[in-house]
């Protein structure tokens, strides 16, 4: 009696152990199983193909060409039109005896050179143009700042037409222009100016001598 209930409390022991672990199995597996989707789920990073590559290069070379065309255009478009305008305003107004309106010219002139794109000048040409630029900016200021003035006016002026001419010689003019010179002028060593007209009208001596000097050269 005691071996059959013996046996049956096997038994039971048994059937209980088996099912736990076809649980347990069940459990696993289920689990595997969301696992497997949860990784699936999950989108693979994507490292930058070759031609993800080639194409930000491309990008860039494309960007780095048009910004040198960009600059090229503008090279090419780059005229001291307004500088010859600022300075013909100022130098007329010295024919005129006008040390105020000279002093408002001189003032412009000093803006108008400022405001100069400096990508704009041709690489080439780009020191001597700072060079000669940084020269008229300290004479168009001394002009400016010196209403009342006009013996000193007149004094900048001789150094100022020596940088327009200048300019004119580096990147031409497609406005008729004359270089004129003044033989009295500085204690007889002389100056020029550039006029727009080809008769002298001299803005170092004004009314007192307005025709003194002579045509040296055309622009």
């Amino acid at each position: 009696m005691k071996n059959i209930i013996f046996s049956i409390i096997t038994l039971v022991t048994v059937a209980a152990v088996t099912i736990s672990c076809n649980q347990s199995s069940n459990k696993n597996s289920d689990q595997q199983a969301n696992d497997s989707t949860t990784i699936a789920a999950i989108p693979e990073l994507q490292s930058p193909t070759h031609n993800d590559t080639v194409a930000t290069v491309t990008s860039t070379d494309t960007s780095s060409q048009e910004a040198e065309k960009s600059d090229v255009k503008q090279a090419q478009k780059f005229t001291i039109a307004p500088i010859i305008k600022d300075y013909l305003t100022l130098k007329n107004a010295l024919v005129s005896d006008n040390d105020q309106a000279a002093a408002n010219a001189g003032k412009q002139l000093f803006t108008t050179l400022n405001n100069v794109n400096m990508k704009s000048i041709p690489a080439n040409k780009h020191k001597e143009y700072m060079e000669i630029a940084e020269n008229a900016k300290e004479n168009a200021e001394h002009i400016g700042d010196n209403a009342g003035k006009i013996d000193h006016q007149r004094e900048h002026l001789a150094s100022l037409s020596k940088d327009v001419s200048d300019l004119i010689v580096l990147f031409g003019t497609t406005q008729k222009l004359y270089q004129d010179h003044c033989p009295m002028y500085n204690d007889g060593k002389g100056a020029v100016w550039i006029s727009e007209a080809k008769a002298i009208k001299n803005p170092y001596y004004g009314g007192k001598m307005l025709t003194c000097g002579s045509v040296k050269k055309e622009f």
